[in-house]
């Protein structure tokens, strides 16, 4: 276990490196740079401008900036926000809470709701059950997250006006009340609604498939053929069984989470990383958009890396030494 742990550790590092180095290729790929547009004070002089460029390290060589830049990563520095005029740490920091929040009660809703529907309709297939499961699959298959998440933005929150529209909180309450955390209660309901309803799909397809798979196996004709009853069978065969790879995938969830974050804040108008991605590329603040991108990214190879030893432990047919 500890050699399979190690050498997956290993291999994440030169991952790392050439993630840094696209994701940096990238931001300097893009047109204009920190000093472009909104950020450029249009009364300034050539001379001031080009002063502010030298000051920024906009003018060194491009690999003179990007070792700049990772060694203040590496030190936890990624610099000065030039839209918040705020160290980067302390915009992401103010925002984070909240996607780290909704992503929560995403991850709990979606198996809340997948596993019972994957169940149902694995179990009982080709039935209506099963079909209206299926056909809920399809649509939620074929029903991009934006397009779902502004028909749930119009129904309950303007049509039937049941639930806030925006924002993570009402500002006119005071922090810390039993009143402050039921509003962030409310406004947490549209946005984690919305992505659970579309990431159930995908889950419950897949376990409904690996039941019906499991069902025709030889073990289980054996155990019904040893008089065993059906309910013995679905939960120490067949489910067991079929579990394993919904458990593979607990940490692979952390990258859907995350580019669902970006459409579900921007719809809902939730104040996250995501919608400060959306803003800090729009305005081309790089440092921010690095800082995101590049933790993102870290997150995408360590929710890989969880998959990879929850897999290992819950399926002893793997060997990994």
């Amino acid at each position: 276990m500890w050699k399979f742990l190690l050498r997956r550790v290993l291999i994440m590092i030169p991952q790392m490196i050439i993630l840094s180095i696209l994701i940096f290729a990238l931001a300097k790929a893009m047109p204009g740079d920190a000093l472009t547009g909104k950020q450029l004070d249009p009364k300034a002089s050539p001379e001031r401008i080009a002063e502010i460029r030298k000051q920024m390290g906009l003018d060194d060589p491009v690999q003179v900036q990007y070792v700049n830049w990772i060694k203040n990563v590496v030190k936890g520095d990624f610099g000065i926000s030039y839209t918040h005029k705020l160290a980067v740490t302390d915009v992401i920091g103010e925002r984070i809470g909240n996607t780290v929040l909704l992503a929560l009660c995403v991850f709990i809703l979606t198996y809340i709701l997948a596993i019972p529907l994957g169940i149902i309709s694995g179990r009982w297939n080709d039935t209506w059950a099963d079909k209206l499961v299926t056909g809920y699959n399809y649509i939620g298959f074929a029903t991009p997250l934006f397009i779902f998440g502004l028909i749930v933005l119009f129904i309950f929150g303007f049509y039937l006006d049941l639930f806030p529209t925006g924002g993570s909180v009402d500002p006119q309450i005071d922090n810390g009340t039993f009143a402050y955390y039921m509003s962030k209660l409310q406004h947490l309901v549209l946005p984690s609604m919305a992505g659970a309803l579309i990431s159930t799909v995908g889950i419950s397809q897949y376990l409904r498939s690996e039941i019906i798979d499991t069902k025709v196996k030889d073990f289980v004709r054996t155990a019904k053929s040893k008089g065993v009853p059906e309910s013995k069978i679905y939960s120490r065969h067949i489910l067991r069984n079929s579990f394993l790879p919904i458990a593979a995938f607990l940490g692979y969830e952390i990258t859907g989470l995350i580019a669902g974050s970006i459409f579900l804040e921007s719809i809902f108008g939730y104040p996250g990383i995501g919608q400060l991605f959306i803003k800090s590329v729009m305005l081309r603040d790089f440092t921010v958009v690095n800082a995101l991108v590049l933790m993102t990214s870290l997150a995408t190879l360590f929710g890989t890396l969880i998959s990879d030893i929850i897999l290992s432990i819950v399926d002893p047919r793997i060997r990994i030494d």
